[in-house]
């Protein structure tokens, strides 16, 4: 398929390859964290693509997505944090409940809310580099658990966030983290083919089969996460998250 020539905004790029639309997220600096402008710009990408009903992916270069953006989380009141971390649930909403297929390309290391965001995706398609970590619950914020149990299954997710494992590539496939394993130079190509396959079906068939067949939490994943982030202290559970993270 043509490739569109990318193009820019602030935190990320827009392609296309065929019916197939692309967002990279474009803050390599910071891991591609999720700061409020990047989730924002990811929502109305998310939101047009479903509009045009277009299928869509998400990619991230050698860094997938460093998860919910805490530089300068000390200047931010624990009202405007819980804010953003609602806006960031609504996005994964928004992907998980999409009714055109998605894609995360994962070419590197996915963590915290980036792990939950490539999760919300129909399809994630990961190189032997891709990494998972959902270290969210060490400062006590929960975000898209039950997404998260729904793809791995009750016994392995919680195995995963007690321990706060780092899961493989491998392992990641073998437990459905990653629907398919392919070479660095075969992400967007596996994704494309994928779309090809689906060509015979019509826009209603599609989202009837997504809808069906979908991990759909409803507004649990989003009350529970409410719930945490209204326990008192949460900068005080940032700080000392990232101070024992820096140890």
């Amino acid at each position: 398929m043509d490739r569109a020539t990318p193009e820019s905004s602030a935190v990320i790029d827009l392609s296309e390859a065929g019916v197939l639309r692309i967002a990279t997220l474009a803050r390599p600096e910071q891991a591609n964290a999720l700061d409020p402008a990047l989730v924002a710009s990811l929502s109305t990408f998310v939101q047009q693509a479903k509009e045009d009903g277009r299928p869509f992916a998400l990619a991230g270069g050698r860094v997938f997505c460093g998860g919910f953006d805490l530089a300068g989380f000390e200047q931010q009141s624990e009202g405007d944090l819980l804010l953003r971390f609602v806006r960031l649930e609504l996005l994964l909403q928004s992907v998980s409940r999409a009714p055109v297929p998605s894609f995360a390309l994962i070419g590197g290391v996915a963590i915290g809310a980036g792990a939950d965001l490539a999760v919300a995706c129909t399809y994630r398609i990961g190189t032997r580099r891709a990494r998972f970590r959902f270290p969210g619950f060490r400062f006590g914020v929960a975000l898209g658990t039950r997404r998260l149990a729904a793809i791995v299954g009750t016994d392995r997710a919680r195995a995963i966030l007690l321990a706060d494992a780092t899961v493989g590539a491998e392992e990641a496939l073998a437990i459905g983290l990653l629907t398919h394993l392919v070479e660095e130079d075969e992400l967007l190509p596996s994704a494309e083919r994928l779309v090809a396959a689906q060509s015979g079906l019509t826009p209603p068939a599609t989202a009837r089969i997504l809808g069906l067949t979908g991990p759909d939490t409803g507004d649990a994943d989003l009350a529970d996460l409410v719930r945490s982030l209204a326990a008192p202290g949460l900068r005080e559970r940032i700080a000392s998250y990232l101070a024992g993270k820096t140890r």
